[in-house]
Order: C-alpha cells, then sequence, then structure tokens
C-alpha cells in the first residue's frame, strides 16, 4: 500500500506540473507573462518502525523571472522595463497589484490603464487620470506628460508619473487574476527602475521547451499509472493466495 500511495501522489504532482506547462504555452505570446513553475516537495511515509520510503508532496507554484525578449513597436503608449521592476495597477477588488505587461490605454473615462482594463497608478497610489489630450508621451523613469486638447503644440505639460517598483523577487506572489502581489506589502516607488519606451515585453515563456515538457510529463503520468496498476494486480493475486491457504 505504501508503494501504491507513493505512486498516486507522484501521479498527481505530474498532473499539476502538467497544468503549469499547458498554461504557459498557453501564454507563449501574452505580452509580459512570467512563465509558472510547479513546486514540490519529497516527505518520508512513516509506518513501522522507519521511514523507508517518500512520496511527493505539492507546494504550489512560483515564477520565472527571467526577462523576456524585448519587441520594438513604435507606439507612444508601449513600454518595457529595462532589468527587474514592475508597473503598480489597481486590481479589481482596488488593492494594489504588479505587472510586467506595458501594453497601456487610455478608457473612455480618461484612465491610464493596462490592455486587460487594469487602471495604472501614479506616484501618489490613485489611478492616473488624464484630461482630454492632443498627445500624450511617457518618459524612461515613468513621467507622464502631453498636450491637453486645444493647447499650443509645445504647451507640453507633466500630468503624472508611473509607480514603479522592485521587490525582492522571492516577495512577488501570481494572483489568480495573473498580476502579482507583494507578500510583505512594502515595495515602494523606485527610481532606478527603468522604462524603453516604444517596446514591449514578450512572454519569457520558450515554446519549444514547453511541448518537450508536456512530453515528459505524459510519459512520466503513464509510468505512474502503470506502477499503480501493477501494484493493484500483486495485491489481487497476493489475497487468491491468501485465499488457497
Amino acid at each position: 500500500m505504501d508503494t501504491l500511495w507513493i505512486a498516486a501522489t507522484g501521479a498527481r504532482a505530474i498532473l499539476q506540473q502538467q497544468a503549469a506547462t499547458s498554461n504557459n504555452l498557453a501564454n507563449a505570446n501574452t505580452t509580459g507573462y512570467r512563465a509558472q513553475q510547479a513546486q514540490f516537495r519529497a516527505l518520508p511515509v512513516f509506518g513501522g518502525t522507519v521511514p523507508s520510503n517518500v512520496y511527493t508532496a505539492v507546494q504550489g507554484s512560483s515564477a520565472d523571472f527571467q526577462q523576456g525578449p524585448m519587441r520594438a513597436t513604435g507606439r507612444p503608449l508601449d513600454v518595457a522595463i529595462r532589468g527587474p521592476g514592475w508597473i503598480a495597477v489597481q486590481a479589481t477588488d482596488g488593492s494594489t497589484a504588479y505587472t510586467r505587461n506595458g501594453d497601456l490605454q487610455v478608457s473612455g473615462s480618461g484612465i491610464l490603464t493596462t490592455a486587460d482594463g487594469h487602471p495604472v497608478l501614479g506616484q501618489g497610489g490613485a489611478p492616473i487620470s488624464l484630461p482630454q489630450m492632443q498627445s500624450i508621451q511617457i518618459g524612461t523613469d515613468g513621467t507622464v506628460s502631453g498636450v491637453p486638447a486645444g493647447s499650443n503644440p509645445n504647451a507640453l505639460v507633466v500630468l503624472n508619473r508611473i509607480q514603479l517598483v522592485n521587490p525582492p523577487p522571492a516577495q512577488m506572489q501570481r494572483g489568480a487574476d495573473g498580476l502579482f502581489r507583494d507578500s510583505q506589502g512594502s515595495a515602494q516607488p523606485d527610481g532606478t527602475v527603468q522604462l524603453a519606451v516604444g517596446t514591449l515585453e514578450g512572454s519569457n515563456v520558450n515554446p519549444v521547451q514547453a511541448m518537450v515538457q508536456i512530453i515528459d510529463n505524459t510519459r512520466a503520468f503513464e509510468m505512474q499509472t502503470k506502477l499503480m496498476q501493477s501494484v493493484d494486480q500483486n495485491r489481487q493475486a497476493a489475497t487468491q493466495l491468501l485465499n488457497v491457504s
């Protein structure tokens, strides 16, 4: 029965790894996406006098924070973070969250948002609200400026500054909405974080590696299920021998 339990926990862990890998492959073209990595832990199976086997316990998941490829677009509202750092946004529940997706838009109400509709936060921690503008530009330090509608084309006005932070990667946890949160809640604006304007950062998922990982996971799962079948067949054979005895 220990062997059956070990094989079952191994199969469960492989299923979680497969789900994470499939999600990564589905987001291979998502701007600023960070690859998901399933985490496991080996624990001893206690029974009898000394724990002689180990089983796999699911510990959750982590993220790969390696930078994705940079793609020039020339669009003024497209920004990508150079090196480590995050753009602060407002989540659906009103809390502060963080993203690497710099595909920015201006909503109908004049709020600067990400492509998926999350308001971008300014230096004061409130969403950046813009008046009707002739043109908008974003500086490498996150400064948002532009020419208000009806003004002289040379009347450039500084409106706000995107809140850029750089907490330690170990503190960043991915939420169900795909946004990241600072588990310590201590992230502060960091002036060293720089933006590449007119550029978007791609997903850091390698599609070829993800496909290979899916194949490996499938084979490993088949091995675990065959082991469980063998254990069950051995149990049935042992039961028949006991009945004969």
